[in-house]
């Protein structure tokens, strides 16, 4: 046999050779993939026919993702508080609320946001309630200058000061008295309250008397006069008018109320508050 002929011999055995060796990785690839798509089409079968299976691993996923995600941002995500934050943009309110926002927002320094979220309710519940909301805003800058965590020497809580363990009753439709530290809720019991107040003493001047727990005594420590001369600038603020901004003085609320021995009535003179 010649030289060239050999050569030839040991080409075609290379190509047989490297023929086989393709086909048996071909077949070996086809099978596997064969393999895993028979694993993938078992596997949805099997959570198509027990839900509690796709469940569990949904379940499994999520805690796992969620743990990813805490040890990457060193703290725990809550999407949903924001619908805890008692807050709104000023921008999305009516302008004469917006500009009452804004003005207690610079004179009391508490941010804008939470400020129109108070503004919003406080409309709301005096549109309802038949009270000028700029009298519930009023009695909120006196009372705790907008600190809805603020409470008393005589144990008066929140935004309104009112005296939780005297209206205990009306937070009961709230969850309870802890429910006395949400702004929104003591903005509402509070305005419930000040309307009963002023119904009783037949004006807002002697229902704001009632309000501080005074209604006993001669004077008032000068609350009623601090809050209606407020109320007299948030009235020319939502109006427009230029109002200048005075630094806030300290809460008035140091009058203890007298809890009501029997049931109130129209005319009584027992303090409410």
């Amino acid at each position: 046999m010649t030289a060239s002929g050999k050569l030839g011999r040991i080409a075609r055995g290379l190509q047989t050779f490297c023929g086989d060796v393709a086909q048996g990785f071909f077949e070996i690839t086809h099978n596997g993939f064969a393999v895993v798509g028979l694993a993938v089409v078992f596997s949805v079968l099997t959570l198509l026919a027990r839900p509690d299976l796709r469940q569990a691993g949904e379940s499994q996923l999520m805690s796992w993702l969620h743990a990813r995600q805490v040890e990457s941002l060193g703290l725990v995500p809550e999407l949903d508080a924001i619908d805890r934050a008692t807050a709104l943009n000023p921008k999305d309110l009516p302008k004469q609320q917006a500009q009452v926002a804004y003005w207690l927002s610079r004179k009391y320094r508490v941010a804008p946001e939470p400020l129109s979220a108070l503004v919003a309710e406080a409309y709301e519940i005096g549109q309802r309630n038949k009270i000028d909301p700029t009298l519930l805003l009023a009695v909120m800058a006196v009372e705790s200058g907008f600190n809805p965590f603020a409470q008393s020497p005589v144990g008066a809580q929140g935004l309104m000061q009112v005296m939780t363990g005297i209206h205990s009753d009306k937070y009961e439709n709230f969850g309870g008295k802890l429910a006395a530290f949400d702004p929104v809720t003591n903005l509402r019991v509070g305005a419930k309250v000040l309307q009963e107040c002023i119904h009783r003493a037949g004006s807002v001047p002697a229902g704001l008397k009632f309000y501080v727990g005074a209604a006993l005594l001669a004077e008032d420590g000068g609350y009623a006069d601090k809050v209606l001369a407020e109320h007299a600038r948030l009235q020319q603020v939502a109006q427009g008018r230029p109002v200048p901004i005075l630094p806030p003085a300290a809460p008035l609320r140091t009058i203890a109320p007298i809890p009501p021995a029997t049931p109130t009535v129209q005319g009584d003179d027992t303090p409410a508050v």
